[in-house]
């Protein structure tokens, strides 16, 4: 009886994290309770702090990872189960090594704070050592940032910071005061059991009043849009039989509304090859001149020489505002091609391996080429765009890189189509909410099936459409100048807070371990 009480004792600790970690997801969209986090990871810091080795620390890291990670991205499931070709055995198995895979950055976060424990400065570590895993969680195997804490803060909180810090400066913000949170729980001298606290409490105080210095004002100048949204069904979009109802579709929602200046159609909305596709394309592009507007849709290209595939945007129509383009050509350089890909999705990693293991592997258009990582603005009726497709919105390294002293506004666009009436989209949305905070522009976001929405510069969404629904959403944006001073440095500040918070740390542990074995 007392070894079964012992094994109930290490397990209870556990399972509250994993609990802990999938109640975080409702402090995203579309749930949006922003304070959450401050309570589920003092939850996860607490537990740390009695942790009594490293090993024990990361299992608790991982705990709260498969919490976390195992409900925030449950919708993905969908896809692997409706479009993966699995059993369902095979999907969930395949889910679970995902959540796992993810689970393992905050284990890694929570080793490392035990690895260089110091209660003097325990959050300030704790949040350091969480921003560096988080940032690997970003790069390795191309990144998966999704359900970056700093995103909850998109309405309420700390969003003010964003202009200044970004979202991951918010997560290492969010994070340091979640720790100060489980610092007053600890047995120690008053100062040091409630400095951080009172930190914590002041850096969420100013945040309302660093609206002031967000670096960017509104303009004289408007920008009025179309947005369409077909609604085609997954399983249709790619059917030979309906290629032409599809871009048919499009076109008749669009033409009673030409009177914009820009129409945007969401990603690959033409499901014709664009080599193919030369005579509609050659008709919507006069149709938009006449109009005196400009055209941006989603496209895919494919080159029979080369055997090479990208996911494209193209401009048809007016370019300049003071003059037009002419005739469409294919190859015309007003395009983008989408650079950061969707692992399985739209590349195979160990292609030569997988590709054969099961359907999912080997599902349509998952084979594309890379854009390149820095890429001319699009020009549509003299307005200068900086797209970004689909996933590559979670990477606001890949838009900064992006962003011009010309850029006026930022577009996403998307197919949601995969994950159904689930969180996936909600939470879509809400990451580029944080990109149009981040650099102070207005953030288009056209999709298949939902969420299409306008975003202002401040991060609220103007308009709206309804999901699963054949619509078309118009709206007039106001233009920004100015620049924040995210766009500006980036997270380089924060790398080196972490470096000069991390280095001596480590070094001082080397040092120790060196002298040791001496």
């Amino acid at each position: 009886m007392p070894a079964v009480v012992s094994k109930l004792h290490a397990v209870i600790p556990h399972l509250l994290l994993i609990l802990a970690g999938g109640v975080t997801t409702l402090a995203f969209a579309p749930y949006t309770l922003w304070w959450l986090p401050l309570v589920t990871l003092a939850l996860l810091v607490f537990l740390l702090q009695r942790a009594n080795t490293a090993k024990q620390a990361m299992l608790l890291g991982f705990s709260f990872g498969l919490g976390w990670f195992g409900v925030g991205i449950s919708w993905v499931h969908i896809s692997i189960d409706q479009f993966g070709g699995l059993p369902l055995a095979g999907s969930l198995g395949l889910m679970a090594l995902l959540v796992a895979y993810l689970a393992i950055f905050p284990a890694l976060a929570s080793w490392l704070n035990h690895k260089l424990r110091l209660p003097v400065v325990m959050p300030l570590v704790f949040a350091a050592s969480w921003t560096l895993a988080e940032w690997l969680r970003s790069v390795v195997l191309t990144g998966f940032p999704w359900l970056s804490l700093g995103y909850s803060q998109t309405s309420a909180g700390l969003k003010d910071f964003a202009p200044l810090i970004g979202e991951t400066g918010i997560s290492f913000l969010l994070v340091f005061a979640a720790a100060a949170l489980a610092q007053i729980c600890r047995p120690q001298a008053a100062i040091s059991r409630y400095s951080y606290l009172l930190i914590a409490g002041a850096v969420f105080a100013i945040s309302p009043f660093l609206n002031q210095v967000k670096g960017w004002q509104y303009s004289d100048n408007s920008l009025s849009v179309l947005l369409v949204q077909g609604n085609i069904k997954q399983e249709l979009r790619w059917a030979p039989e309906q290629e032409w109802p599809t871009m048919m579709k499009y076109m008749d929602l669009t033409r009673p509304h030409f009177n914009t200046d820009l129409v945007i159609w969401p990603e690959a909305a033409i499901p014709k090859m664009e080599p193919l596709a030369q005579d509609y394309l050659d008709n919507l592009n006069r149709a938009a001149l006449y109009a005196d507007t400009a055209v941006i849709s989603g496209i895919l290209d494919y080159n029979v020489k080369s055997r090479e595939a990208w996911n494209n945007l193209i401009v048809l129509g007016k370019r300049n505002a003071d003059s037009t383009d002419g005739d469409y050509f294919y190859g015309h350089a007003n395009r983008y091609s989408k650079h950061q890909l969707l692992p399985i999705g739209e590349f195979v990693p160990f292609e030569n391996w997988l590709r054969n293991l099961a359907p999912i592997f080997d599902l349509p258009m998952s084979s594309f080429t890379r854009g390149g990582y820095v890429q001319p603005n699009l020009v549509a009726n003299g307005y200068h765009i900086l797209p970004a497709i689909c996933f590559e919105i979670a990477f606001p390294t890949q838009i900064a890189a992006n962003m011009t002293p010309d850029t006026q506004v930022l577009l996403t666009v998307s197919n949601d189509g995969w994950f159904g009436d689930s969180i996936g989209p909600h939470q879509h949305l809400q990451i580029a909410q944080m990109r149009a905070i981040e650099f102070g522009r207005p953030m288009i976001r056209a999709t298949n099936n939902g969420i299409t929405a306008t975003i202002d510069a401040s991060g609220n969404i103007s308009a709206r459409a309804a999901q699963f629904s054949e619509t078309v959403l118009k709206d007039t944006l106001r233009l920004t100048h100015g620049n924040t001073l995210y766009s500006r440095a980036g997270n380089y500040p924060l790398w080196l807070l972490c470096s000069l918070i991390l280095l001596p740390l480590l070094l001082q542990r080397t040092y120790r371990h060196y002298v040791a074995r001496k």
